[in-house]
């Protein structure tokens, strides 16, 4: 059973998010605002496997 953990403001940092664009990995932060809002359009999936829970 997992513990409910609380986490400060003062505890919390800036998470940097990275992403795939043109071939190359690069920082979101230093998108300019267009591309910055086509990320955050972007539809996130998550791919379900062939064999189930046996995997």
């Amino acid at each position: 059973m997992k513990e409910n953990v609380i986490i400060n403001n003062e505890e919390r940092v800036k998470c940097e998010v990275w992403t795939r664009v043109m071939g190359y990995h690069r920082p979101v932060d230093d998108f300019n605002i267009g591309k910055k809002g086509e990320h955050m359009e972007r539809v996130h999936f998550e791919e379900k496997t062939t064999c189930g829970d046996s995997c």
